[in-house]
């Protein structure tokens, strides 16, 4: 069968609790055939899988997710995100309530075991004389056997989820808790026994109160790891709460307030002061002021009026307006946005595929060590149970998968988000973690160092330039505007030629042209024909005469001479100016200068790059001159002029062939194959053009001092990240031999107890989400 393309679905998964969890459903999902990739965030609970439909059905990736033993919760309901929300916070409450209960019978057992051994060493603490377990052993022991029961039953979902994944050979964190528990529980319980046979030595064998502390004190690690992961997807549920539920429309000229979600496209939508907007539109009645900061960072306000085009979630702040409903749902700039940073938060970074190889391996490795580990030292000791128990026991509940699978997710999940704060769309883990390793920047230089709005500053004319009325005038002139520039009529013929030559062109040099002379009240000439010669500039004919408006390679493919003007060119090229000649009929005619204004945030951004140690670039299709010009202006270092746009590949493809990772800002649409190429592509946007998908981070605000914040923010994560990663695997490194019993065989103890095995275990978790969480304080450093 024919390939058709493939799709991509993201599947909200219950039931993981661990990076062995996680990697288990990812490997099932994996093994269907028609699956060409398949990944699993155990932070976000989600699988992200791209699939062939013609090959597998989502019907049979949902089974196999349950099959698994997990649950493959429903996908894009429209309240998915209400859902989402409800479900965790259920969970968060449902995980307190079981460790405050566990608590509650966990602590008097934990004071019952461990008076008597306290009163060994001279530590008196009140204790009932009925409980002593010399005299009476078996009362002690069923005490423990009582307090311990209602422990081991809110901690049930350890023994039904980690005995299944056993049986299914794909042991988990809960598998190791089940068998280090039990292994305590069963072995207590078979020294109760004897001690109802007269062994009444054998109370002092009693491992109750270890595994009733070892499941409260998980209870407690995974209800603030929960709280913890909630606190890291904070950024994209600020998003989610921005829209508003309702919105108000016009029927029948009469007001209707009702759901957002039934809101049509062409609904009149009516909305006041101090109201959000519900969708994206256009104002066709009323003038207003509108709040974007949460779009795009900008905090003035944008006066909006009819024609104007409004966003989703935007706070309305002055007057009433009525607006047209252009995109609803999962359409609208905000929805965009929130699918964006949904998606890299769910995604990986490459610097976790050791941590996830590790996590694949890593329960049946530790259940390994652990047998072994207890048989060494059983037969090491003469056959002491007791001994070899708690190393058995120690190293099973001091392995902790959980801090592996957490490393580098909650960090990506904190980073994305505190992106989107700064008005910075970062659209993955994988640019993330390569934007910390850019050494070169290259910069388009038309809309993103400048305003993309271009001016004529100067007219310089030949001694032969054709007067105006040798040409036929049929254009109505435009209103006129008392506007100064330059004086003498051969300038203003010179104009009038260039901008009905011009009038043609989509490009933002000949759009300033025909400003120009709207502007000067010029009248237009009419065209016969209009070329748009790309790279170099137009080809028109007016009343006969041919028109060339281009750059000084249109000119020499054309073999028309520039010396007559050739000082003049080098000086305005000289001030940073774009000098534009102007032949008619193969003879120079003059040259129209245009400058483009300077972005205020251009100097400082390039400024801080450098702080940075990272060379920055300027690409553009100006001459050597002109380009030069501006480089001195804003401090550029290396300067690539006169490129045709086709050619912007090329030349990033040159920056990475001297071994430089290299990233390049645009507009996201003409630069899109550079941006393509380019490690890491940074397109700059206005916060609603979400939709560049070449780029990998987008800049929602126009101001390029996000770039060096983008960059400043990919280091403080990926620096997170190692730090996560490090404890993670350090405290598995360091932890297992000591619970193994290492410093005891080595040194002679101690001997790690089980309990705190269980306690640092579930810190270490909980410790990994906190350092993630302090990525919330980054600021960018200007």
């Amino acid at each position: 069968m024919e390939k058709t393309s493939s799709q991509s679905v993201t599947i909200p998964i219950g039931g993981m609790t661990c990076a062995a969890c996680s990697q288990r459903v990812e490997k099932v999902i994996q093994r269907l055939e028609g699956v060409e990739s398949a990944s699993v965030n155990l932070a976000t609970e989600k699988a992200t899988v791209t699939y062939h439909p013609e090959q597998v059905r989502l019907t049979a990736i949902r089974e196999a997710i349950e099959k698994a033993g997990y649950q493959a919760l429903e996908i894009n309901k429209v309240d998915a995100a209400d859902e989402d929300r409800a479900r965790k916070q259920k969970e968060i409450k449902t995980l307190w309530t079981k460790f405050i209960v566990s608590a509650a019978f966990s602590l008097p057992l934990l004071y019952i075991a461990m008076v008597p051994m306290l009163t060994q060493y001279g530590i008196q603490l009140p204790y009932p004389s009925g409980l002593d377990p010399m005299n009476y052993p078996l009362v002690y022991a069923l005490l423990e056997l009582a307090l311990v029961i209602p422990v081991i039953g809110v901690g049930y979902r350890f023994y039904t989820v980690g005995f299944k994944a056993l049986a299914r050979l794909s042991p988990n964190m809960d598998s190791l808790i089940a068998i280090g528990t039990s292994a305590a529980v069963l072995y207590s319980l078979y020294n109760t026994w004897q001690i109802t046979q007269g062994d009444f030595m054998a109370v002092e064998s009693l491992y109750f109160e270890t595994a009733g502390v070892i499941i409260t004190l998980i209870l407690l690690g995974k209800s603030l790891e929960a709280v913890s992961k909630g606190k890291t997807s904070e950024a994209i549920k600020k998003l989610m709460g921005l829209a508003p539920k309702t919105a108000i429309i016009l029927q029948g000229g009469v007001e209707k307030e009702i759901p957002v979600e039934e809101v049509e496209i062409g609904d009149i939508i009516v909305v006041k002061p101090g109201a959000n907007i519900p969708v994206d539109g256009t104002v066709v009645e009323g003038h207003t002021s509108l709040d974007e900061s949460m779009l795009t960072g900008e905090s003035m306000p944008v006066d909006k009026q009819a024609g104007s085009p409004v966003y989703a979630a935007t706070i309305n702040t002055t007057g009433t307006i009525q607006f047209r409903a252009d995109r609803i749902g999962a359409d609208t700039a905000l929805a965009h946005i929130i699918k964006l940073v949904e998606d890299a938060q769910g995604s990986k970074a490459p610097i976790a595929a050791l941590a996830d190889k590790v996590s694949g391996v890593f329960v049946p490795v530790v259940c390994l060590i652990a047998l072994v580990a207890g048989i060494a030292w059983f037969f090491g000791t003469g056959g002491d149970l007791q001994f070899a128990l708690t190393i058995f026991i120690s190293v099973l509940v001091i392995a902790c998968p959980c801090a592996l699978g957490l490393a580098t997710p909650t960090a990506i999940m904190v980073g994305t988000g505190k992106g989107a704060e700064n008005g910075i769309l970062i659209k993955g883990g994988e640019a993330l973690e390569t934007a910390h390793q850019i050494q070169t920047i290259v910069f388009d230089k038309t809309g993103t160092i400048t305003e993309g709005k271009p001016r004529v500053t100067d007219l310089v004319t030949a001694e032969d330039v054709p007067r105006v009325t040798d040409l036929l005038i049929v254009e109505d002139a435009p209103t006129s505007v008392d506007v100064v520039l330059l004086e003498g009529s051969s300038a203003d013929d010179l104009l009038q030629i260039t901008a009905s030559a011009e009038k043609g062109s989509e490009h933002p040099l000949g759009q300033a042209i025909v400003a120009q002379a709207q502007e000067r009240g010029l009248k237009l000439l009419k065209l016969d024909s209009f070329n748009s010669l790309t790279g170099r500039g137009i080809e028109a004919q007016i009343g006969g005469r041919n028109i060339l408006a281009g750059n000084r390679t249109l000119m020499d493919e054309r073999g028309v001479s520039l010396a007559t003007l050739e000082a003049e060119s080098d000086r305005l090229a000289g001030e940073g100016k774009t000098p534009m000649y102007v032949a008619l009929d193969g003879t120079l005619a003059g040259i129209v200068a245009v400058a483009d204004v300077m972005k205020d945030s251009s100097k400082e951004a390039v400024a801080s790059l450098h702080r940075m140690g990272i060379e920055v670039a300027m690409i553009t299709g100006d001459n050597k001159k002109t380009a030069a010009a501006i480089a001195r202006q804003v401090g550029i270092d290396r300067v690539l002029a006169e490129v045709l746009p086709q050619d912007k590949v090329g030349e990033v493809k040159k920056l990475q062939s001297e071994g430089r990772k290299t990233a390049m800002v645009g507009d996201g649409i003409n630069d899109a194959p550079a941006l393509a190429q380019a490690d890491i592509g940074i397109a700059i946007g206005s916060g609603t053009d979400v939709a560049m998908e070449s780029a990998d981070i987008v800049l929602m605000r126009s101001d390029l001092r996000d770039v060096p914040t983008a960059i400043q923010l990919s280091k403080r994560v990926i620096r997170n990240i190692k730090q996560n990663l490090f404890w993670a695997f350090g405290y598995n490194v360091v932890g297992i031999p000591i619970a193994a019993g290492m410093l005891y065989l080595l040194w002679g103890g101690p001997l790690l107890n089980p309990i705190f095995a269980a306690a640092a275990m579930s810190f270490s978790s909980v410790s990994v989400l906190t350092n993630a969480l302090r990525l919330k304080r980054f600021k960018p450093t200007r």
